[in-house]
């Protein structure tokens, strides 16, 4: 059976190829303007065919291995939710949006998949942008589909809603589903990070581990242009207070043997979260390794598309692709 094969722009830190990679597809290529992006996803799959350019002067004529690829992916920068299109801050998103469409038509992948915030589906001030896919992408002979996932909802312990486009080809179209859950109760963040809280002999590790018993509010920030290593808004900060974490800052290092957790004691008696911890809060495996400083890491990783959820989506195109009939070349 031969291997379907996937294209990834704006790949970032990797969610959505490694998800891609886990439902059985193999890359053609990775594409990202961002070297310590490129620097991870080399880090972590030297094998992977990675190239550090911009979507935007991307040219498919001097790329040939782009075409004849079942699935192709694009993670662009965020949308801003409470935004318009026509402010400053969304050009970066839009234009990216609209090179993804562009690419479309020369590489004519079976499959096209764009992952964004909610508001990329749902927002009417976003209105314009699925106008723009839906001019681009129909008269080629796609469908498209858009929805919204939750990732806590496939074994991720974020409460984190993902914006989804999925465009097939008409042949394939009728037999693809979007995901359904794959866990029936959310994984909390206490059992996502109770290994690595007891990873430097911290004895009460399993005791906090079993009062953070929820999952996480959503991981923000990490803008080019705004935001750092934080805990979000306030009402993000508490909930992650309640599960007894420090949200001043992000640690350096999980807690050694001599930390004492005591709420009672105010922020010092809070426990520190690490970057790394907050890649597993958003699903990505604990070898996945992130190089850069703290800010940069935390940054690529609040970005990315949460794997696990990444993968229940190749999985469904997988299926939809594998039960449909090659088109012939030409």
């Amino acid at each position: 059976m031969r291997e379907l094969t996937f294209v990834d722009v704006c790949s970032g830190a990797g969610g959505l190829a490694l998800g891609m990679e886990q439902a059985g597809l193999s890359p053609r290529l990775l594409l990202d303007n961002d070297p310590v992006a490129c620097e991870i996803l080399r880090l972590n799959r030297p094998d992977w065919p990675i190239d550090m350019a911009d979507l935007r002067d991307f040219d498919p004529a001097e790329n040939s291995e782009v075409y004849d690829v079942d699935v192709l992916l694009a993670g662009v920068p965020r949308f801003r939710s409470a935004a318009t299109v026509q402010r400053s801050s969304d050009d970066e998103a839009v234009e990216m949006f609209r090179a993804a469409m562009y690419l479309a038509p020369a590489v004519r992948p079976r499959a096209l998949v764009i992952e964004n915030v909610p508001a990329m589906v749902e927002s009417e001030e976003l209105a314009s942008v699925r106008e723009l896919a839906h001019a681009e992408l129909e008269h080629l002979g796609y469908r498209l589909y858009w929805d919204v996932l939750n990732a806590m909802d496939f074994a991720v312990p974020q409460d984190r809603r993902v914006g989804l486009l999925v465009a097939l080809r008409e042949e394939s179209a009728d037999r693809f589903r979007m995901p359904e859950a794959t866990v029936r109760e959310p994984l909390t963040v206490g059992e996502a990070l109770l290994e690595s809280m007891a990873s430097r002999g911290w004895p009460g590790a399993r005791r906090w581990a079993a009062h953070a018993d929820t999952v996480a509010p959503t991981l923000v920030g990490g803008s080019t242009n705004r935001g750092g290593a934080d805990f979000g808004p306030r009402g993000s900060q508490r909930r992650w207070q309640r599960m007894g974490v420090y949200t001043k800052s992000y640690g350096d290092v999980p807690p050694g043997p001599d930390f004492v957790w005591d709420p009672d004691l105010g922020p010092a008696g809070l426990v520190p979260v690490t970057v790394e911890q907050a890649a597993l809060v958003q699903g990505f495996p604990a070898e996945w390794r992130f190089t850069g400083g703290k800010t940069k890491r935390y940054g690529l990783i609040a970005q990315a598309c949460p794997p696990p959820l990444a993968g229940a989506l190749g999985r469904a195109i997988e299926s939809a692709l594998r039960r449909t009939p090659r088109p012939s070349a030409g």
